[in-house]
């Protein structure tokens, strides 16, 4: 696919579909949020982990070997025993997080009509007075 063409989104195997599969995620959009407060600065595995809650260890690294392929994330290792592991925003990173914050920003405005949408959509429907009357003589 040229730069020029667009992808059909409903093919699955549509490079731009795949793309919004791995960048769609919650956990990478926490992660880009992470690195994009300490842009331009590296933030460590570890750090990485203590600042997302409910990420799992494998769930991190998966996100983050996803971000470096795609050349969102540049990865650092320090020589060290054990190794120091560092990541950092590429530019092209800083410019998903742009994105990202924009879709944040509007799920913070709209979340409490969603709830309430929600709320509204899970309670049990009432049933018709006329059924309700029936329901009760015949048993």
């Amino acid at each position: 696919m040229t730069i020029s063409q667009r992808g059909d989104l409903f093919d699955p195997l549509c490079p731009t579909r795949q793309l919004l599969d791995r960048i769609g995620t919650k956990w990478t959009s926490m992660t880009v949020k992470v690195l994009a407060e300490a842009a331009p600065g590296e933030v460590r595995f570890g750090e990485l982990r203590r600042r997302i809650p409910g990420i799992s260890q494998k769930m991190l690294s998966a996100t983050l070997q996803s971000l470096v392929r795609d050349g969102l994330v540049a990865r650092r290792v320090e020589p060290t025993v054990p190794p120091h592991v560092h990541y950092r925003l590429t530019e092209l990173g800083l410019s998903l997080d742009a994105v990202l914050a924009a879709l944040r920003a509007w799920a913070e405005q709209h979340v409490a009509a969603i709830e309430g949408n929600n709320r509204l959509a899970d309670r049990p429907a009432r049933q018709p007075e006329h059924e309700e009357a029936r329901s009760g003589t015949e048993r």
